[in-house]
């Protein structure tokens, strides 16, 4: 009896296998990349409801940080400026700028007799976007990394630069545990945690040690001082 399928239909089944497993292969690896924090958060630059530039007023101006982020270093999380934050300022400098018409629109009620003359917005909250988040599953806490010497620089990048804030860092578990692995490369004095421009020209300020001449090498002497010795199990972070 004849064959009643092709020769060629022998290697089908091999094809078959061959190709399905170059997908998933494709999958996997498309999945282990693009899924990551570094494809998705990395770069992230929202629009703001009030365009605010770090660069004016941290660079050229010298807000410090706990000015407008006033929980940074007494909670685990930190928190954005109130409207009355921003009104203590701009209800006397560049108080007619169009970019600030949000705020105005929450802060002057133009007739307290009369309600309707309110907008609508009045006493409502600026609505800014978040920027820097962990996820839920994920313990953070703030104060604890400023105030052992952790800068803002380190998780933020040089927002003092900042025309418009964007996420330079992915905030991804191994980027977190590189963190908790040398914390000598991140570790600072506390009076320069603020300090957005902290490089090895301030060193010679905290040792006369003719060593220590980097950052690092003083981050490695706070580190010996301090005993900090960060966790790296999962429940360090994952409760």
């Amino acid at each position: 009896m004849a064959n009643f399928f092709p020769r060629w239909t022998n290697l089908l089944p091999l094809k078959i296998a061959v190709c399905a497993g170059s997908v998933a292969v494709g999958a996997v690896f498309a999945v282990s990349y693009y899924a990551t924090p570094k494809t998705l958060v990395e770069g992230y630059q929202p629009s703001q409801p009030i365009p605010f530039s770090h660069k004016i007023h941290v660079d050229q101006l010298g807000l410090d940080c706990r000015y407008c982020h006033s929980f940074v270093d007494v909670s685990g999380t930190s928190n954005v400026p109130t409207n009355n934050t921003c009104w203590n300022c701009h209800q006397h400098v560049a108080k007619d700028s169009p970019k600030l018409q949000p705020l105005r629109d929450r802060m002057i009620d133009p007739d307290p007799t009369d309600p309707s003359k309110r907008h609508p917005d009045f006493g409502k909250p600026i609505e800014w976007v978040r920027i820097h988040k962990t996820p839920d599953y994920v313990y953070f806490n703030h104060s604890a990394h400023v105030n052992r010497g952790i800068s803002c620089q380190s998780c933020h990048g040089r927002v003092d630069q900042m025309e418009v804030v964007y996420q330079e860092h992915s905030l991804s578990m191994g980027w977190c545990l590189d963190c908790h692995r040398e914390p000598e490369k991140h570790l600072r004095p506390l009076e320069e945690v603020y300090n957005l421009k902290y490089s090895d020209a301030d060193v010679s300020k905290y040792t006369k040690d003719a060593g220590v001449k980097t950052t690092q090498d003083l981050g490695l002497k706070l580190k010996e001082h301090w005993k900090i010795a960060p966790k790296e199990s999962c429940a360090t972070c994952h409760h």
